[in-house]
């Protein structure tokens, strides 16, 4: 097959106003195309970072008191030594905040009395079954002990610290870098001091979304209630959640009448509902990326199939001459090639300057040049496939059409 493509670039000419309206779908699907994917990747890989959770074996209960004759410590204590004796329970634990939940508690934390306090670090109040409840591991010192578990600060010494605490191994090499954070002291916004006893990874706090998930550390203390509310997180075996869950919320509603169950949900739902933009996002570029691609489909058949049905008298006239089926087909391939080039050429520039406007206002990574090529690549498969069936149906003309009088 020899084909000149001067006669097809001056037949483009003489007829551009189809080619350039494709050709501008063409730049815009490119630019939409490795913009929005490379967002939708960004997203699939935030939401598929691991936490260091056993997030699919675990339950959270939220409990509050309503009655005058209300005691929060007792309760708490009464409520897990049920829970740890539940079948299929691993570990209890009360908890200041929910994990993954896009809520809780930020501390100021600094490895010097005099140091600046400008940043804020995802605390966790856990007792001794904290670590084991979440599941995370502990790589480096020791859990808490039973007797160092404090009680809870009420209004009277809400400056109270802790004198340990357990780090994620992120913060540690945040606070103390290229060095072991196990046996340093920092000090809390009062200038009260603890020392690292622990160090787990990975692990996610309760922001997700934050810049620093995994800035996280852990207090030996029953959870500060001022309302008289308090959660717990319990750990299951696998396949188990589901059943506890219904045990639990049986139990627990009726067990003391001076405090109300909340919910009972399992922790993914909070996972879940802290990554719904996320997840929504991931979708409605989806959506969107697919949409322009079927338009742009659309568009480059129809011009196709335009310029066939325009043309038929001197595609009959070619044949009549001595041109091949596979010659036709290869002209309105080209044709269409050279529309969808001029588009790609377009459209690369354009998805690099909205990439980096992406950036700029979004505080979003530049766009990787890989996307780029890939969309290229898509983007002429595409237009290529779209013109087939058109160029086919090109082809099966007779040559006698060419004397025929029109």
């Amino acid at each position: 097959m020899n084909l000149n493509v001067r006669p097809i670039l001056s037949t483009l000419l003489r007829n551009r106003s189809g080619a350039v309206l494709v050709a501008t779908q063409v730049a815009i699907a490119l630019a939409v195309l490795v913009n929005a994917l490379y967002i939708v990747v960004q997203r699939f890989e935030k939401l598929q970072r691991p936490t260091g959770i056993d997030e699919g074996n675990t339950l959270v209960i939220a409990s509050k008191g309503f009655t005058a004759r209300y005691r929060e410590v007792p309760s708490v204590q009464e409520d897990l030594a049920w829970l740890r004796g539940v079948d299929g329970v691993v570990a209890a634990t009360p908890m200041s905040s929910i994990p993954l939940s896009s809520g809780g508690d930020n501390e100021q934390l600094v490895t010097r009395p005099d140091a600046r306090r400008n940043e804020f670090y995802n605390d966790l109040e856990v007792d001794e079954q904290g670590l084991q409840a979440l599941g995370v591991r502990l790589v480096a010192g020791r859990n808490f002990r039973h007797d160092e578990i404090q009680p809870p600060i009420t209004h009277s010494d809400a400056s109270r610290f802790v004198p340990e605490i357990i780090v994620s191994r992120a913060l540690g090499e945040h606070l103390f870098p290229q060095q072991s954070p196990l046996g340093r002291t920092v000090y809390d916004g009062f200038n009260h001091s603890a020392t690292i006893i622990g160090v787990v990874d990975p692990v996610m706090g309760n922001f997700p979304d934050g810049e620093h998930p995994d800035w996280v550390y852990f207090l030996p203390r029953l959870p500060t209630t001022f309302f008289g509310g308090v959660n717990y997180v319990v750990r299951t075996r696998p396949g188990q959640r589901d059943t506890v869950m219904r045990t639990v919320e049986s139990h627990l509603a009726n067990s003391n009448p001076d405090r109300v169950v909340e919910f009972v949900r399992p922790l993914t739902y909070f996972k879940n509902l802290s990554y719904l933009g996320d997840s929504t996002m991931e979708i409605y570029l989806l959506t969107v990326t697919a949409l322009v691609l079927a338009v742009t489909s659309l568009g480059i058949f129809a011009l196709a199939t335009f310029n066939v049905s325009t043309r038929t008298k001197q595609i009959g006239t070619r044949r009549a001459v001595g041109a091949r089926r596979r010659d036709i087909v290869g002209y309105f391939l080209v044709e269409n090639g050279l529309i969808t080039t001029a588009g790609v050429v377009v459209g690369c520039a354009l998805g690099l300057a909205a990439g980096y406007w992406l950036s700029l206002q979004y505080a979003l990574p530049r766009l990787n040049l890989y996307y780029l090529v890939g969309g290229v690549l898509v983007l002429w498969a595409t237009g290529q496939l779209a013109a087939w069936q058109p160029a086919r149906r090109a082809a099966a003309v007779p040559p006698s059409v060419a004397t025929r009088t029109v």
